[in-house]
């Protein structure tokens, strides 16, 4: 048995960028930082993601820098040829399947202390 699960709430570290291609199906790139568990860590892990279809017109529609979300998702590897040295390159990327809206845009407001969720808040 094998299981490749990934599940991360953090915010958004851009504006998505969306590629429409003539076959009609979307993409849709971000990144996401996240928070460790850790005290002594101040800085966040960034992750690149990946949305496909529906779920990349709604986090181009929804999704903005700063923007608090979960996905969850598969880790995969894209590998390439560097074109100007012709060596291998590797970039994990989080091939998302769910993607939940955790927060408004009174969640940018301090003086609001509510949020919403476009769902079930558990993974």
């Amino acid at each position: 048995m094998s299981l490749n699960v990934v599940n991360l709430v953090g915010r958004a570290g851009r504006d998505p960028e969306v590629r429409y291609f003539e076959s009609g199906t979307v993409l849709c790139t971000l990144t996401i930082a996240v928070d460790r568990r850790s005290r002594n860590s101040d800085q966040p892990d960034w992750f690149n993601l990946k949305f496909w279809g529906k779920t990349a017109e709604i986090a181009a529609n929804y999704v903005k820098k700063g923007s608090l979300i979960g996905v969850q998702g598969a880790l995969e590897i894209e590998t390439w040829t560097d074109r100007n040295t012709g060596a291998n390159r590797s970039s994990p990327v989080i091939r998302v399947s769910d993607l939940r809206l955790l927060g408004s845009r009174r969640d940018n407001d301090p003086s609001s202390m509510s949020g919403y969720s476009g769902g079930d808040d558990e993974f």
